[in-house]
Formats: C-alpha cells, sequence, structure tokens
C-alpha cells in the first residue's frame, strides 16, 4: 500500500482492529554512542534578527527496568539568548513519518521550493531558502523523530512492542520530550507542541504521560494541523455514516476547485458553508432513514449532491446517495482519465487504469516527495554538518508494518480517538490553547471533521483557535496559505 514517501501524514485512516501484524523477534541490539552535532547560524524570522545554535542529538530511551529500548533523535533550534524562551517540540505522523515536513516545509529555518500550483516538483536539483516566516523569534524549535523514523531507532532490549502502538508511541515520544527539558534544564519555559495528521492523534494521547503524577510537565498550547482525533470521522467507509457527513465540504471544494462548479458563481468558502449545513441538515437525516426514505426527497437529494460532488446524477443514485470519498478521488475527473490527490486534492496524476476504482497512488505524495527527501539530506550534510553512517529515514514501512494501535484488547472494535485526552488534559489545565488549521482540499482528514470532532468531546472551544486554507493536508504547500499559516501560529505565540 505504501509505494511511495507518503508525506507526514495518516498513512491510512483505519480503524484499530483492522491492524494485527506479528512483532519482529525479541534481539539485542546495538546501543550507539550519544553523540551531537552543533552548529552556529543567524536568520532574521518576522523582521528580528536571531542568532541560534542547530543541534542534532541523540539520547537513550528506557524501560520500567531501566533497560534501552531506543536511541531518540532531535533537532534543536536554541536562540543564543539569556531570555528564557518558549519551546516547542515539532512532530509528523504516519504513524512512521519523520518530521522533515513540518521541518523543511513550515517551520524550520530553511525550507524547500516546490511549486505553489500542485504541480510536480521535478527532479534535483532542488532549491532551498531561508524561511523568514520560522517561529524562531518567539520560540526555539526541537523537531521529533519518533523511533523507526528519521535516524531514531529501536535500541538495547527495545522491540515494536514498546514503541510501535498508540499508547507505546504517546509514551516514548513523552519520554523523549521530558529527557529534552532536562538535560537543557527548560523546566521553566514555556512549553508547546505543533504536531500535523496523525501527529495530532499523538499529542493529544500523550497529555497523560506527560502531564502524570511523577513528573507533570503542561503544555500552554497546542497546534494542531489536519487534525485527527476521532477516525470515525476521517474513514472513508460503506458503513460508516458520519464520513460520507463529514467528507462532503471536502468534496465540494474541490469540484469547485476543479471547475465542476461553476467558479464565477460562488466562491469556495460560501460554497463549503453551504454544503456543511446541506450534510447535516438534511443529508445526514437522510442517510439514518436508509430504504426508508421517500423516492421524492431521494430525488431531490441526489440532485443536491450531484451538484456538490460535481459527479452525474446517475452515479449518485447508483451508489444509493452513498458515494465514498475515496472513490470521489477517482471519479471526479474520470471524464478526463485524471485521478485527484488524497492528501491534497488541487493535485492531479494520469494514471494507467481509469477503471479501477481507487488511485493507485497519491498525486500530492509523488510530486513532492522526492524534493523534500534530497533537499533534507542535502541540509543535513551541508548546513547542520551530520555525518552520522545511519540511515535517515522519511517514512517507515516497519514503523507501519508492525504498529497495532491497541493491544491485547478483547473489547469491541472501535475507531482510533484520542479525543478524550485532549478533553481531559484542558480541564486539568484551564490555561492551554489549542490553534487548529484545517485545509480545504484534504481527504486524509477533512477539515468538516475538525469542526465535528471539537463540538463533541466537551473540549472548551473559547480556547480553541481555528483556521482554514485553501490548500491540502500540507497547508504549506500552497504559497499564500503557507505565509497565512505561518502568520497564524506566530500570532498564537504570546507577545
Amino acid at each position: 500500500m505504501k509505494k511511495f514517501l507518503l508525506i507526514g501524514c495518516l498513512l491510512s485512516c483505519i480503524p484499530a482492529w483492522a491492524q494485527t501484524p506479528a512483532a519482529p523477534e525479541a534481539s539485542t541490539l546495538e546501543v550507539p554512542q550519544l553523540q551531537t552535532f552543533a552548529t552556529e547560524h543567524k536568520g532574521k524570522f518576522h523582521g528580528k534578527t536571531v542568532n541560534y545554535t542547530a543541534t542534532v542529538s541523540n539520547m537513550h530511551l528506557y524501560n520500567d527496568q531501566g533497560d534501552v529500548i531506543a536511541d531518540a533523535v532531535t533537532t534543536a533550534y536554541v536562540a543564543n539568548s539569556k531570555d528564557n524562551r518558549p519551546v516547542t517540540f515539532v512532530f509528523n505522523g504516519g504513524p512512521g513519518s519523520a518530521s522533515i515536513w513540518l521541518h523543511m516545509g513550515l517551520f524550520g529555518p530553511k525550507v524547500v521550493s516546490v511549486p505553489s500550483d500542485a504541480k510536480d516538483a521535478g527532479n534535483a536539483p532542488y532549491t532551498l531558502h531561508d524561511n523568514p516566516l520560522s517561529p524562531l523569534d518567539k520560540t526555539d524549535l526541537v523537531f521529533i523523530d519518533p523511533i523507526g523514523t528519521g535516524f531514531s531507532q529501536l535500541a538495547g532490549k527495545g522491540t515494536a512492542e514498546d514503541v510501535w502502538g498508540l499508547p507505546e508511541d504517546a509514551e516514548s515520544v513523552s519520554q523523549i520530550v521530558k529527557r529534552w527539558i532536562a538535560k537543557n534544564n527548560r523546566w521553566n519555559s514555556a512549553k508547546y507542541i505543533a504536531s500535523e495528521s496523525y501527529g495530532t492523534t499523538r499529542a493529544a494521547a500523550m497529555q497523560p504521560y506527560l502531564d502524570d503524577r511523577s513528573n507533570p510537565v503542561r503544555m500552554n498550547g497546542l497546534i494542531l494541523i489536519s487534525q485527527a482525533l476521532d477516525y470515525t470521522g476521517s474513514t472513508p467507509a460503506a458503513n460508516n455514516l458520519i464520513a460520507y457527513v463529514t467528507y462532503l465540504p471536502t468534496m465540494a471544494a474541490t469540484a469547485w476547485y476543479h471547475g465542476k462548479i461553476d467558479q464565477s458563481s460562488i466562491t469556495v468558502q460560501a460554497l463549503v458553508e453551504q454544503a456543511k449545513s446541506f450534510a447535516v441538515d438534511t443529508y445526514l437525516p437522510a442517510l439514518f432513514k436508509g430504504s426508508q426514505l421517500p423516492k421524492t426527497e431521494f430525488d431531490a437529494i441526489a440532485d443536491k449532491l450531484a451538484y456538490f460532488t460535481g459527479l452525474p446524477v446517475d452515479i449518485i443514485k447508483r451508489a444509493n446517495l452513498r458515494v465514498e470519498a475515496s472513490r470521489h478521488v477517482k471519479l471526479l475527473l474520470a471524464d478526463q482519465g485524471l485521478a485527484v490527490g488524497r492528501l491534497d486534492s488541487r493535485y492531479q496524476n494520469d494514471e494507467l487504469d481509469n477503471l479501477d476504482v481507487h488511485p493507485h497512488y497519491d498525486a500530492a505524495s509523488v510530486a513532492i516527495s522526492s524534493a523534500y527527501n534530497a533537499a533534507f539530506r542535502h541540509y543535513l550534510a551541508n548546513d547542520l554538518q551530520v555525518s552520522w553512517s545511519r540511515d535517515y529515514v522519511v517514512s517507515s514501512s516497519e514503523v507501519n508494518r508492525h504498529w497495532i494501535y491497541e493491544r491485547n484488547s478483547h473489547s469491541e472494535p472501535k475507531y482510533v480517538n484520542s479525543a478524550h485526552e485532549l478533553s481531559e488534559e484542558m480541564r486539568k489545565n484551564p490555561s492551554m490553547h489549542i490553534l487548529l488549521a484545517s485545509g480545504y482540499y484534504d481527504y486524509a482528514t477533512p477539515f468538516f471533521d475538525a469542526e465535528y470532532t471539537f463540538s463533541r468531546y466537551g473540549i472548551d472551544l473559547s480556547r480553541v483557535t481555528q483556521t482554514f486554507y485553501e490548500s491540502g493536508h500540507m497547508i504549506y504547500l500552497h504559497q499564500p496559505d503557507f505565509e497565512k499559516l505561518a502568520q497564524d501560529i506566530h500570532q498564537f505565540y504570546p507577545q
């Protein structure tokens, strides 16, 4: 399924019960020696000149018996300042993705250039340029590669069962955060997490391990980009009525973008508001009625769905008013022999098999993955002067293959969900704030699902700032929205 470097996101939004791989046999692995690569730099961010130290270093993680189980690597940018600056811990998702995407796409002091108009990034050489919109003027940054990604790896007595699951991953990344804080004496600094896609699942799941009894550490705020806290709304499956509702506004926005809805007659913002109202007030009750839906209502809803999805009404009717999002990306431009991207539906590709119901690969992923990979490895070697012989794993098939969301569970199947942990922590920590950023053209984590999720778990919405962008899962691939998101993040930090 993962034939390409699938960007820092949900590789698959699937229920927890669908994954039952066998863990690799336990063995004693090498424990790498501790190393540090530190370089000095100067940059201008939001108009302010900052001298900073970039440090790539590893740390050992331990189990309850004191055995080394993993070797974790972080890349930190710390200002050469005596001020007690905030520190932000940054990671992507997957599971199995390194932090390369947020690092080289949005937060880092340098970013890689890719076309803003959803075109293929082409071949090397690629262009790296200074990022004046990095928040380094306000916060130090620590990029975390979870175990099995980037340079981070299992070590000593570590096995897949120690780290590759929802709670195990949350606990191990929380240990990385706490050990970095202790090593760098940042106990009294304001602390933030910035994450994307499955990284947001992780960020919420980490809260009980961060703010625990033995060593409580509170976060001042969370930046959640393309959130995935409750997979009910981001799992397009035939028997999941909720996903038909949460995905419809994304389908409408995509149909508008590709000219299946007249762009001169309505803005994309107005269109998605209409789609949301129709989805909740009319479409969901009709789906709930099922075969009891009167024919006149069925026909009327089919006509509206044809408008919002950009598909012929006969397809809508043949699908019994249920066009799965995973099929819409293939059907929308089928008359042109094209499929649109899942991670960013602005992208499109000409596939070999025009009769298949699903795309063979993701148009957005294959368009930009090589650029990010080449640019980051060049940056590591030349700017940060990292000379490790170990390989940098951008997207780990091993992690994904051995990942189990819930081990030893005999409960009935359920969707992955870490929204409860976030809601609980916001009650324990009444000063924590959330920035919730979503793209209109995202089929991995639809933007309407963010509203749906945050409205139904007792989360204090007065402490949540929700923003929307005319881009996809990786909002920063569209230059105007890269700038808008960067400014929204900058304003999220206190002055």
